[in-house]
Formats: C-alpha cells, structure tokens, sequence
C-alpha cells in the first residue's frame, strides 16, 4: 500500500502497551516487541514498550504520554478496561474504543448486536446462564454442538458436543472460565479469518485466511501447535462471490459493532456459505499472527500496517 499519511508527530511520546495480566500475556508481550520496533523504524523515536499490571493507570500519569497504542490482548486488555483508564487520563489511543471492545469480548453480546443487520449470518445458538437447565436451553438446537464461554479467548472452555449425554460435562467445563455459556450449532466447514483496517476514515478488509486445522475443528491444540494447521492466504477453497461477500459481511460487522481502526472477523465456511464466529478488536501483532499475513497478502508491510493501525487514535467510538 502506497501514501500512507503520517497522522500522528514524530516526536510524540507513545506508550506501546503490552503484557497485562490475561492468559495471553506472553503473546501480547510479542505482539508489544513487534509493533514497538516498528514505531521505532517508522521514525518515532520516543515510543516505549509499556508493561501492564495493575498499576497502569499511575505508570501512564507518570510517564506523560501523548498517545497509546493498545497490543494487548484478552481480559483487562481487548474488553475495554484499559481503554476505560485511557479515556479518563484522556490519553488519545489507536485502535477500538472502551464501547467496542467490551461488546466484542462479550459473544452474547456481539450476536444481540450484529442480530440487528439482516446481513450478518449468524450460527444459531442459545446462551445459557448460571443455574439455568442447559439440556432444556438446547432443545432447539441440532447436534453436534459446540460450548463456549461467553468472555475468553484462545478456545478456552470449549468442547464439540456430539450427543445430548456429552452436553453436561461439556457445559461444566465451559462454566469453569465464565458462568454464561454460549452453544451454538457445529458447522462443518473450515475456518477463516479476515482482517479490518480503515484508511482515511474508510474500512477495507484484508485478504481472507484460511485455515485447515489437522483435527476435527480448530480446537486450541490446532492453534498453537506447530504443524498443526495448514495456513492459507488468500483463501483457494473460496468462490469469488464468497471471498467478496465475505469481505462484505467482516466490514459490515466492524461497523456495526462500532469498532475503530483494527479488528479481525472470524467466520466458519460450510458449501461457499459463510457463518459469523466473533470479531477479535485487538488482534496478534507477532511475526506469525494472522493479521500481518493478511496484510501482507495485500501488500501491506508489517510497519505499513502498524502506522494504519497508529492513525486511528483519537477516532474510537
């Protein structure tokens, strides 16, 4: 991508934020070295990685920052918490806002919310609350099914149901992460995953990611096991009225969920039909993350996409 405009000084103070204290702490810290590197080749030289804990908010007064830019990923980090304390330390930040992050780190929520465009498949489902008979919740549903916990990340609490007598324990094991479960119908299809940036206030979507885990479906093992999952950008397996209603459909989602900046539209792929997942509003900045191979699918470079991605402060919603 060409005439990218430098919207945010050179000289600014950035605090590149990174760590937190999630599950995914390790891969936000990578995700951090990345784009702090690349802040750094872009010519901003008073950019500092930024370790969060739970004294962020005084390690930000003190350190008199001008901007944020968000790596964090999972709890505290990518459910509007931290960006919360940005907002009250009035700290202009790139990426979603405090609104966002929190519906889409909520899956529940994420469904009501894009239920409201006609244009989004959603998977049907139920959500089943603490101390509600989940077995009853279900009848509706056709198996196989597969439980999830409303508000986590990396395929945590998940399991395939593949008959009535398997969804109890299923259920219990999602319930240990969130006491609200989402259950939604198995589609047997494939997985892919498509990138949003904006550009001078315009969203475009990435080239589309396609992935072909070894097991069954793309469980944790298949995502962070080398070897264990075939990686393929653009997606071949795609007609190309899908791979363009797909990129449709991942930009009318970011807008609809309000997001800003950057997000990532997981979807499952059954006979060219595309069904929605989640929307990540903080997505992996590592060498091997899914969204700087999307970008770069398009031409994109790794630093290209960091100062995209810079440019969105102050526009959150």
């Amino acid at each position: 991508m060409q005439d990218i405009e430098y919207k945010v000084n050179k000289d600014a103070k950035i605090a590149v934020l990174c760590g937190g204290m999630s599950s995914e702490a390790e891969v936000s810290m990578r995700s951090g070295k990345g784009c702090f590197e690349a802040l750094k080749r872009l010519g901003y030289h008073n950019a500092e990685m930024v370790v969060v804990d739970k004294n962020i908010a005084q390690k930000l007064a003190d350190g008199k920052y001008d901007y944020a830019f968000n790596a964090l990923h999972g709890k505290y980090g990518e459910d509007g918490c931290v960006q919360g304390i940005l907002e009250i330390l009035q700290i202009p930040y790139a990426g979603c806002g405090v609104m966002s992050s929190a519906i889409c780190m909520n899956k529940e929520y994420t469904k009501r919310v894009l239920s409201t465009c006609k244009d989004i498949p959603l998977i049907k489902s139920v959500f089943v609350r603490k101390g509600e008979d989940v077995v009853k919740a279900c009848e509706g549903l056709r198996y196989p099914l597969i439980t999830k916990p409303v508000c986590e990340g990396s395929s945590f609490g998940m399991t395939k149901v593949n008959t009535p007598d398997e969804l109890v324990p299923a259920y219990e094991e999602a319930i240990k992460f969130n006491a609200d479960v989402l259950i939604e119908e198995f589609i047997d299809g494939f997985f892919i995953t498509v990138g949003v940036l904006e550009k001078d206030g315009k969203a475009f979507a990435t080239e589309i990611l396609e992935i072909r885990p070894k097991n069954e479906w793309y469980d944790f093992e298949a995502k962070y096991t080398k070897g264990m999952s075939d990686f393929i950008v653009p997606s071949t397996a795609l007609s190309e009225e899908a791979t363009k209603k797909i990129k449709e459909i991942a930009v009318k989602a970011h807008e609809t969920a309000g997001c800003s900046g950057v997000s990532r539209v997981d979807f499952m792929v059954m006979n060219d039909e595309p069904y929605f997942l989640e929307i990540n509003t903080s997505p992996g900045m590592t060498e091997t993350s899914d969204l700087p191979a999307q970008a770069a699918a398009m031409g994109i470079s790794y630093d290209e996409l960091v100062l995209l991605i810079l440019n969105s402060v102050g526009l959150n919603k």
